[in-house]
């Protein structure tokens, strides 16, 4: 393969993106570089007064079927895959230019669909003779020049100025170039594969052999987790939710901000009713529902506000003047919401750092996959969408919950399920009390939550994200005034905890599912 530094006598130019095209078609035009080029880069040259040939005066055949046929044709792609020193005699029995330099971006088809559009214009915007041209080029990276971003139009003048092409760059662009067309292959297939008319007949991501994430990178985070931790934020086109958010005010988004206005996200979406959730370190430190979103605010608020200090709001309604006036009185991160009334956004405005952020289409919401890394790999599972009624609860104890007690436990079961495990929720009238999470044992996140309840447990009921493994901890929950339990069962010492509870009068249903959340 040819390394050394390559000079460039001819390039070809066919741009769907022509950020600084002229400018660069005039620099490559007083270096003495001919220009080919097709359909609309062609009029745009022509129009600039760039002289330069049409591929159809290459080819000596014309562009057809509505430009969909133009580049495929052995004089462009032999011009292009033909080694020099191997393939001179062919191309000059058959006439083929070489071509050392080839300047192609692709049909907006990310663009296009983002924006919304009908299948068959999304169809018409999937390119053929670009992809093709690309990955010729970039496979005979010791002759050809490949640029497929407008951004390195100028690094490749600096060089041709300087004598050449180096192989050096020409194997960089080569890679950047194939990333682009397989990311580019890949959002057509998520495309496709998420507008298929039935649903079951959408590819299911865990039945794949192969794996292709289809991000792009929305923004440069300042850092990680933590200051010496790099970060940064990719969003799927095809996809709506925190990522495609209008950000009204405030600083940037930090890794972390994201992180947890996510899990707020999250927890808010699970009720229909008013509700209000204070996010701090992705744990929910106060959740509330109320027939008014200004109450599910102030009562989440105050479920926890020496937690909520500096955490992110969550609500399910339109932010009133007077959540704003709240908010604004105290330090917090972020609030987010479907939308914000006219004076709550002037009153906002008066804490310039709060980051404000509206997600107006939650029932478009979507987020269907969960992804991990691990060492050499990444751990794929389904996001838990599962909901549960009153008539999915089994009660096994003697004792059974009255009626406002079983929606009380479907709303204590709402919130573990978004506690990190091992977890225990105990909450009253619709307001979470006392929030125990990320505890080592289950009968220690039992005692966080007994302990931040401050003694308000009187009519409160509990949640267990995971069966009990002992009668310990309804031993001490018998201590407290707490006498409603829910949790998922399963355990072997099922019969055990439940003779407990018989025991002590307390009240338990089972729903059968777990919810752990690590």
């Amino acid at each position: 393969m040819n390394q050394e530094k390559l000079k460039i006598k001819r390039a070809l130019i066919s741009v769907s993106d022509k950020t600084n095209l002229i400018e660069f078609a005039e620099q490559l035009q007083a270096l003495n570089i001919e220009i080919i080029s097709t359909g609309g880069t062609s009029r745009v040259l022509h129009e600039a007064g760039i002289s330069h040939q049409r591929v159809a005066q290459i080819t000596g055949f014309p562009e057809i079927m509505d430009g969909r046929v133009k580049t495929l044709h052995p004089k462009i792609h032999g011009g292009i895959l033909g080694l020099r020193d191997q393939h001179q005699k062919e191309a000059d029995t058959h006439e083929i230019p070489w071509i050392d330099l080839v300047v192609v971006n692709l049909y907006p088809f990310i663009e296009v669909t983002q924006q919304g559009c009908d299948f068959e214009t999304a169809v018409e915007n999937i390119d053929i003779g670009g992809p093709a041209m690309i990955r010729a080029a970039a496979k005979n990276m010791g002759w050809v020049n490949i640029v497929v971003d407008p951004k390195d139009y100028d690094s490749i003048i600096r060089e041709l100025q300087q004598g050449g092409i180096n192989f050096e760059t020409r194997k960089a662009l080569a890679t950047k170039a194939f990333h682009h067309t397989s990311t580019y292959d890949a959002y057509i297939y998520e495309y496709l594969n998420t507008t298929v008319k039935e649903p079951e007949s959408a590819q299911n991501i865990l039945e794949e052999d192969e794996l292709t994430l289809n991000f792009l990178r929305l923004e440069k985070l300042r850092y990680g987790e933590n200051p010496q931790q790099e970060a940064a934020l990719f969003q799927n086109p095809q996809g709506y939710g925190l990522a495609q958010a209008q950000v009204l005010q405030g600083k940037a988004l930090s890794y972390n901000n994201l992180v947890d206005a996510e899990a707020a996200l999250q927890c808010v979406r699970e009720f229909t009713e008013a509700a209000c959730v204070i996010v701090k370190h992705a744990n929910p430190c106060g959740v509330a529902v109320a027939a008014h979103i200004d109450e599910a605010y102030k009562k989440a608020f105050a479920a926890d506000s020496k937690s909520a200090f500096g955490g992110i709001i969550a609500l399910n309604h339109i932010c009133t003047s007077t959540i704003a006036e709240e908010v604004a009185s105290i330090f917090m991160e972020v609030i987010i919401a479907p939308g914000y009334d006219e004076n709550a956004l002037e009153i906002l405005a008066k804490k310039p750092n709060l980051r404000v952020i509206q997600i107006e289409e939650w029932d478009k919401i979507n987020n269907p996959w969960q992804i991990k890394t691990i060492s050499g790999g990444v751990l794929i599972q389904s996001i838990d969408q599962s909901h549960i009624s009153v008539g999915d609860l089994k009660v096994v104890t003697e004792q059974r919950p009255t009626e406002a007690m079983m929606h009380e436990l479907l709303f204590a079961w709402k919130v573990v399920k978004h506690l990190k495990s091992n977890a225990i929720a105990i909450t009253k009238n619709g307001v979470s009390l006392g929030l125990g999470a990320g505890q080592v044992s289950r009968i220690d996140a039992l005692e966080l939550a007994v302990k931040k309840s401050h003694g308000h447990l009187k009519d409160a009921v509990l949640a267990s994200d995971a069966f009990f493994p002992f009668k310990d901890n309804i031993e001490l929950i018998a201590k407290t005034p707490i006498t409603t339990i829910i949790q998922p069962g399963g355990s072997v010492r099922d019969q055990e905890i439940i003779d407990a509870c018989n025991k002590h009068g307390i009240t338990m249903a089972f729903t059968g599912l777990r919810v752990f959340a690590h």
